[in-house]
């Protein structure tokens, strides 16, 4: 396939990259202002500190943003990406040119505390999930997700132990109750994706019944998913479909629900407040002397 981003190191690096140029126009543009007035030859050293637990997620963009400004700066990582952080904790520490630490402190923070608050809600979710016995579904992200931001917050979700759905409208097939509507009901648009299938990762239809389910099964359908169903109508999905297509739930899902769901027997459950609904991870960064 064409177009879709692979998510391998030097991905990630070149994606950090180009995210954090943007940001550091957006907030320097044609110069700091403040950080003019520190002496030009003056060092530093930062820590960043955690100022509550979470899973840390966007070491790139820092390492980015700081690079960007003085590719001498030295780095020190005590919490990478995917791992966990206790409270108060040091999680980076910098020694470098003062003007381009403090130029760079909100842009590095920023991103920090998004891509962290993403990994560490997934990660609560995928923690509900593995603690129902026999359970066999993956929490998934959505494109519910922050203009500009897609592939970051999706390379967060996996650094919180959840899976990627589709990256945008290019690279898989999900129909959903506008395109069956438009197309003239579920047989009617499935035999049309024959031609898309070979540039789909994946075809995948929204349900919204269990009659709908069964003529997506009976049209082929290999990939279905169950729109806001209650539990008694999941496990009786789960229990018509039998393992002929794989099965996700999407729609009132929740820290309260998402265990019940999985205990049904579904494969994947995608939530879309991974992305859209999260609460910014406490950082701050300290000077210390040199």
């Amino acid at each position: 396939m064409n177009n879709v981003f692979d998510f391998s190191p030097s991905s990630i690096a070149a994606l950090a990259l180009a995210d954090v140029d943007r940001a550091l126009a957006e907030d320097i543009g044609a110069g700091d202002l403040t950080a003019g007035l520190i002496n030009s030859e003056r060092r530093s050293h930062a820590r960043v500190l955690a100022r509550e637990g979470a899973v840390i997620c966007g070491v790139p963009w820092a390492e980015a943003t700081l690079q960007r400004l003085d590719p001498k700066a030295e780095l020190i990582w005590h919490v990478r990406d995917g791992e966990t952080c206790e409270p108060n904790q040091v999680v980076l520490e910098i020694k470098g040119q003062s003007r381009a630490i403090l130029s760079g402190e909100r842009t590095v923070l920023n991103f920090l505390q998004v891509l962290s608050a993403v990994a560490t809600k997934t990660a609560t979710y995928v923690q509900l999930v593995q603690s129902v016995p026999g359970n066999r579904a993956k929490i998934v992200d959505t494109r519910k997700t922050l203009p500009g931001l897609r592939l970051a917050q999706k390379y967060a979700v996996r650094c919180g132990g959840g899976s990627n759905h589709r990256i945008g409208l290019y690279d898989a097939v999900l129909i959903k109750e506008n395109h069956i509507a438009a197309a003239g009901g579920v047989t009617a648009v499935l035999q049309r994706t024959a031609e898309v299938a070979q540039a789909a990762s994946f075809v995948e239809i929204e349900v919204e019944t269990l009659d709908q389910l069964n003529e997506a099964l009976g049209a082929g359908a290999k990939m279905v998913l169950l729109d806001n169903m209650d539990l008694t109508q999941l496990r009786e999905a789960v229990r018509i479909t039998a393992g002929r297509a794989i099965l996700e739930v999407s729609g009132g899902v929740s820290l309260d629900t998402v265990a019940g769901i999985a205990a049904t027997g579904v494969d994947r459950i995608s939530i879309g407040a991974l992305t859209k609904d999260v609460k910014a991870i406490d950082f701050s960064m300290r000077f210390q002397e040199l």
